[in-house]
């Protein structure tokens, strides 16, 4: 099967006078497969967006190639603008004093669809999105959750096959991005293709397939979310629960343990120096009648920051 996305030696410079080029995505080889949700993941500046945009057609690359189900971004611009869609987060693309369904007619008619179409297609995503009862008021009425559904809405209109999320979640409630999320999976389930940009680890992980995280426009990592604690090595983990904050200390000493961190009240975590070393730190927890330990794996918030750091992530 042809993939979603294919890069190979993907490069993109800016030129800002007489300086020398900044380098924003450098020889970035990567592959996405159909019917995937994948995460990009980078702290700003890494070169996510620039790379959003090349694949979406806005931006040339400067060398390398880019490939959207087959069609390349350079030589097939008008097939791959009608195979992508562009959800962003915030304000941008939508018009304030229009309402929620004059919005969707405007983007019909610059995706050049028939008025009938873009009528048919409007109502019918404003009743999956939740807006139908909303679709005739102005949009600066709306909540910033409302706001993101009908970003989505305004992706799906040429019903593309792949979608492009530029941070959709940001700023919503818990229930609002929840809502936002299961859109998300549903659409999958329907055979779309999606790409994640994002700094949210805690999002990553509940809806990703595959995670690549860049830094300095270069890939660091791409893997399976469930798997990418394995790009720490044979750096494992115990998480147990414990009340007396002497132990968690005493536990910090031992020889397998490089440190130990509070989770969350009573919970802790130890990261240990591997397998060897995990069954030993378990056998010391257990012979002081610590009954709820278990062996546990680098999460991706910890890959990513062991990796790049804290750099423009939101935690």
């Amino acid at each position: 099967m042809e993939a979603a996305v294919h890069t190979s030696g993907l490069r993109r410079t800016y030129r800002r006078g007489r300086q020398d080029p900044v380098v924003a995505l450098d020889d970035l080889t990567m592959t996405i497969a159909q019917n995937e949700i994948h995460g990009l993941l980078g702290p700003n500046g890494a070169g996510k967006t620039t790379l959003v945009k090349i694949l979406s057609t806005v931006l040339l690359p400067t060398a390398g190639s880019a490939r959207i189900l087959g069609h390349d971004v350079v030589a097939g611009t008008r097939a791959v603008r009608s195979l992508v869609g562009l959800v962003l987060g915030g304000d941008r693309g939508l018009y304030d004093r229009l309402t929620a369904r004059r919005n969707l007619l405007f983007w019909g008619a610059l995706y050049k669809l028939d008025a009938r179409t873009t009528r048919n297609r409007a109502d019918a995503l404003l009743e999956r999105v939740g807006l139908a009862d909303r679709a005739d008021d102005r949009v600066e009425r709306f909540s910033r959750g409302m706001r993101q559904r009908l970003h989505l809405a305004r992706g799906l209109l040429h019903e593309p096959r792949m979608l492009f999320l530029d941070e959709p979640t940001s700023g919503l409630d818990p229930v609002a991005a929840g809502a936002f999320r299961r859109l998300v999976l549903d659409l999958r389930a329907e055979g779309r293709t999606f790409l994640l940009a994002t700094h949210d680890m805690d999002e990553a992980t509940a809806l990703c397939d595959r995670v690549t995280l860049i830094d300095r426009g270069r890939m660091v990592l791409s893997a399976d979310t469930a798997r990418v604690g394995h790009f720490l090595g044979d750096r494992e983990c115990v998480d147990f629960s414990h009340p007396d904050a002497a132990l968690t200390g005493a536990l910090a000493l031992l020889p397998d343990v490089t440190d130990v961190e509070r989770r969350d009240g009573t919970l802790w975590r130890a990261h240990t120096s591997g397998r060897d070393g995990t069954r030993r730190v378990l056998s010391w927890l257990l012979e002081r009648d610590v009954l709820t330990a278990r062996r546990g794996e680098p999460t991706l918030e910890e890959v990513y920051l062991r990796t790049v750091g804290d750099r423009g992530m939101r935690i």
